[in-house]
C-alpha cells in the first residue's frame, strides 16, 4: 500500500503542476491577443518574436514535466530567433516549431486539467484501496488510475510536442551549416600553419643552403678547405630542412597512423610525451592490415585530439600522469583523455580546444570537456563511423 500511495502522490504532483501550467497558459491568451492586435497595427511587431520565445519556454517547462514522469526526454528542434527584426519575424512565424507549440497549447487548455480528477480519486481511493490491499491482500483499484491519468497526459504531450520532420530537418541543416563553416575555418587555419612552417622554416633553410653551395662553388678553386667546410654546413642544413619537412608532413597526416594504426600511433605518442601516460585500448588492434581500423579521417581526428590534449596537459595541468582510452563501439569510436592536474581549463582560453572541436564537428562528432578547479581534466570525444 505504501508503494501505491507513493506512486499516486508522484503522479498527483505532476498532474497538479500540469494543471497550474494550463491555468497559466489561459492567462497567456491575453498576451497573445495583445500581441496579435499590435502586430496587425504594425506598432508592436517586435513583440511577436518575444511572444514566440515565451511560448517556447512554456513548452519547455512541459517537456521537463513529462521527462520527470516518464524518464524520456522530448527533444527540442527550434530555429534561433536572432538577427534583424524582419528575419526574427520570419523565423517566429514560419519556424516549423511555432505551429507545433501553438497546437499543443490549444490542446493543453483541455487535457491540462486532468489533475482536477485527482482529488475525488484520492477521496475514494484511500479507503477502497486501503481495504482491498491492506486487509484483503488484493491489488489496488482506484489510486493507480491517477498514474494512468499522468501517463495519458504524458502521451498526449509527447505526441504534440515531438518535433516534426520539417523541424528536425531545419535544425539539422543549421547544424551542418555551422559544422561546415567550422571545417572550412579549421582547413584554412591548417593551410596557414603549413604555409607559415614552410615559409619561415624550410624555405629559409633551403635559400641559405643554395647560397652556401654557390659560395662553395666559387671558393673551391682558390680555397678548397673553406669550400669543404661550406659544403659540410650545407649538408647539415639540408638534413635540418628534411627534418622540418617531415615535421610538416606529420602535421598533415602522421605517417605512423598509416603504418601502425591509431592504437599503435597513440602508444608511440604516449611514449614520447613528457607525462606518464597509460593507454587503454578496447576493440582496436595495432597494424595497418587490421580489420578494426576506423576511416582515415576519423583516425586522424582522434590522433589530433590525443596529441593536443597531452600537449596541453604537459604544459598547463601540473600533473605527471594521464590516461588515454580508445574504445570501439557499435556507432563509432570513443576517445577519452584524462589527467590528474589542477583543472580549471578554460574552453575559450586558446585555439587548441577550438581546433579539436572543429575537427570533431566536421565529422559529426561530439566533444565534451570537464575541468573543475582542482581537477581532474577530462576530454571525451565521440566520433561516429562505420566499421
Amino acid at each position: 500500500m505504501r508503494e501505491t500511495v507513493r506512486q499516486a502522490a508522484r503522479a498527483t504532483v505532476g498532474l497538479v503542476m500540469s494543471a497550474a501550467l494550463a491555468f497559466g497558459t489561459i492567462i497567456f491568451i491575453t498576451v497573445l491577443l495583445i500581441t496579435a492586435t499590435l502586430t496587425l497595427a504594425v506598432v508592436g511587431a517586435g513583440l511577436l518574436p518575444e511572444t514566440v520565445l515565451l511560448i517556447r519556454r512554456i513548452a519547455g517547462a512541459k517537456r521537463n514535466l513529462v521527462a520527470q514522469w516518464t524518464g524520456k526526454v522530448i527533444p527540442e528542434a527550434y530555429q534561433p530567433i536572432e538577427g534583424p527584426l524582419r528575419q526574427r519575424l520570419r523565423t517566429a512565424v514560419r519556424g516549423p516549431g511555432t505551429l507545433g507549440d501553438f497546437r499543443w497549447m490549444i490542446c493543453h487548455y483541455v487535457y491540462g486539467f486532468l489533475g482536477l480528477f485527482t482529488a475525488p480519486l484520492w477521496l475514494v481511493g484511500l479507503p477502497v484501496d486501503g481495504v482491498r490491499q491492506g486487509l484483503l491482500g488484493r491489488s489496488p483499484l482506484v489510486l493507480p488510475l491517477i498514474g494512468r491519468l499522468a501517463d495519458l497526459d504524458a502521451a498526449w504531450s509527447t505526441t504534440l510536442l515531438k518535433p516534426s520532420p520539417e523541424a528536425l530537418l531545419a535544425v539539422r541543416i543549421e547544424e551542418l551549416t555551422q559544422t561546415r563553416a567550422g571545417a572550412i575555418a579549421a582547413h584554412g587555419a591548417e593551410l596557414r600553419r603549413i604555409e607559415r612552417d614552410l615559409h619561415d622554416g624550410t624555405q629559409a633553410r633551403l635559400v641559405s643552403l643554395s647560397m652556401r653551395i654557390g659560395i662553395a662553388k666559387r671558393a673551391y678553386e682558390r680555397d678548397p678547405e673553406t669550400a669543404l667546410k661550406l659544403l659540410e654546413d650545407a649538408q647539415s642544413q639540408a638534413e635540418e630542412a628534411l627534418a622540418e619537412l617531415r615535421h610538416v608532413v606529420r602535421g598533415i597526416h602522421p605517417p605512423i597512423l598509416t603504418d601502425r594504426g591509431l592504437a599503435g600511433a597513440v602508444r608511440a605518442l604516449a611514449a614520447s610525451s613528457g607525462l606518464d601516460v597509460t593507454v587503454v585500448v578496447d576493440g582496436l588492434e595495432d597494424g595497418a592490415q587490421s580489420g578494426s581500423r576506423a576511416p582515415a579521417a576519423v583516425e586522424a581526428a582522434a590522433y589530433f585530439v590525443v596529441a593536443e590534449s597531452l600537449t596541453n596537459a604537459a604544459k598547463h595541468s601540473g600533473s605527471e600522469r594521464a590516461e588515454v582510452r580508445l574504445v570501439r563501439n557499435r556507432g563509432g569510436l570513443s576517445v577519452r583523455v584524462a589527467d590528474e592536474g589542477q583543472g580549471g581549463a578554460d574552453e575559450g582560453g586558446g585555439s587548441g580546444l577550438l581546433g579539436m572541436q572543429r575537427r570533431v564537428a566536421a565529422l559529426d562528432g561530439t566533444l565534451l570537456m570537464t575541468s573543475p578547479v582542482g581537477g581532474p581534466t577530462v576530454i571525451e570525444v565521440e566520433l561516429p563511423c562505420v566499421w
